[in-house]
């Protein structure tokens, strides 16, 4: 009887999972890795057959093995294609966390990687990144500048947030009452990157649904709900940050936890695969995962909209953030707000279940797939000729972003409840 290499030893409870794959490729078409790469081991199929072999101990990890997990995106675009009903989110992130326990990475990759973690998951230490990053914005209008940087140094100048926005942001008021009737009871997670660089989503999202009669409690001492770190095989600070979260809003006492980014949905409507090894946490996890909607299920689930919209003539694509649409199956809701503005016409987009590149840190470290993947969303986003760009999460609005500005185009990216809040108080965006 064969037995799972130590390395993959981790993955054995769930060689269920694993084996629900019968290897059919309807996964192939709408991997993102695999249509840039055209390998069978960079598609979902072919890290399934690896984890096999781990798990029967017929391989142990190594960095060509490694290799290709780091090119899988986690986008779960292959979970929607997948006509076996295999999760490989679970998957992939415990294949993930493997990996870190297990696989000693370049010194290079391993302090980039710690200075990233150092970084993103703390809103103080990125206020403070705000004044050396107005220079980084200003570098973007140096072409020639930039062409001698080394590749993964432009892409940092290229992905960067707008610092003006940084400094401009203030904290989420702890409470918001409902305008008019109240209907729902909610907390708001804030988020880490989106609270010091999208503070105008937060601000947006907080208006929407107090004016769709919706209390809304922030609380103030929340911290990261782990998503990054989820994504990355950080397993352990993960669970860290997670039960930190978990604690701050079982004393809010609200009906729904929302949250206006779609990787930290998805992460914490996970909280129970996160946790199930963990008998003092698995309750209480699940309970919270249970509450988590994304800001977009929340206002549809409210059924007809309480506050006016006025008309607004835009022409309007909406790109799925694939945490959102492959990862939690939230698809139609965001369509259907905007469908709910006078003037509103969503263009198509071809392609829209292709992953544009952004994926939690993937864009930070595979930079070269990140960028043609970028560039293929932008292309087809082009084509049908917007006059806006909408979707549900930051990482893909700066992804897109970059993606217009190396093309030579500058095209406006917002979230849809921007569009919502600009409609409701009849301003311009």
């Amino acid at each position: 009887m064969s037995t799972s290499s130590p390395s993959f030893a981790s993955l054995a409870p769930l060689a269920p999972l694993i084996d629900k794959c019968v290897h059919c490729g309807f996964c192939l078409p709408t991997c993102p890795s695999y249509l840039v790469l055209g390998q069978e081991m960079d598609s979902p199929r072919g890290r399934i057959y690896a984890m096999k072999a781990g798990v029967d101990g017929r391989t142990t990890m190594n960095a060509g093995m490694v290799g290709h997990f780091d090119t899988c995106l986690g986008c779960m675009a292959c979970e929607t294609a997948c006509p076996s009903g295999v999760r490989y989110a679970p998957l992939i992130e415990e294949t993930r966390a493997a990996i870190e326990h297990h696989h000693r990475r370049p010194l290079g990759e391993q302090i980039f990687r710690r200075l990233l973690f150092w970084l993103l998951p703390h809103p103080g230490r990125l206020r403070r990144l705000a004044k050396p990053l107005a220079l980084v914005n200003v570098l973007r209008r140096f072409p020639g500048l930039l062409a001698l940087m080394p590749f993964r140094l432009r892409n940092l100048v290229a992905l960067a947030p707008e610092a003006t926005r940084a400094r401009a942001a203030k904290d989420t008021p702890e409470s918001t009452p409902a305008t008019g009737a109240k209907r729902l009871r909610v907390g708001f997670v804030t988020g880490c990157v989106q609270r010091v660089f999208f503070g105008h989503v937060n601000d947006a999202t907080v208006r929407v649904l107090s004016a769709e009669g919706c209390d809304v409690v922030a609380p103030a001492h929340q911290g990261c709900c782990g998503a990054l770190a989820l994504h990355a095989g950080r397993d352990d600070e993960a669970r860290t940050f997670a039960r930190e979260l978990i604690r701050v809003f079982e004393a809010a006492n609200v009906d729904a936890i929302v949250v206006n980014a779609a990787g930290c949905g998805s992460s914490m409507k996970s909280y129970g695969d996160l946790f199930r090894n963990d008998p003092d946490w698995a309750d209480r996890a699940r309970t919270f995962a249970a509450k988590v909607r994304d800001v977009t299920e929340v206002l549809s689930g409210l059924g007809t909209p309480q506050a006016p919209r006025n008309r607004m003539d835009l022409r309007v694509a909406y790109h799925d953030a694939c945490h959102l649409g492959h990862a939690q199956g939230v698809r139609h809701q965001p369509r259907d707000l905007l469908k709910t503005i006078p003037g509103v016409t969503l263009v198509p987009v071809a392609e829209s279940d292709i992953c544009c590149g952004s994926a939690g840190i993937f864009n930070l470290v595979q930079p070269e797939m990140a960028a043609k993947l970028g560039q293929r969303k932008a292309s087809r986003i082009a084509e049908a000729q917007p006059d806006i760009i909408a979707t549900t999460n930051p990482g893909c609005m700066l992804q897109i972003g970059a993606a217009f500005r190396a093309a030579g185009q500058d095209r406006p990216i917002v979230h849809v409840v921007e569009i919502l809040d600009a409609s409701i108080r009849a301003v311009d965006l």
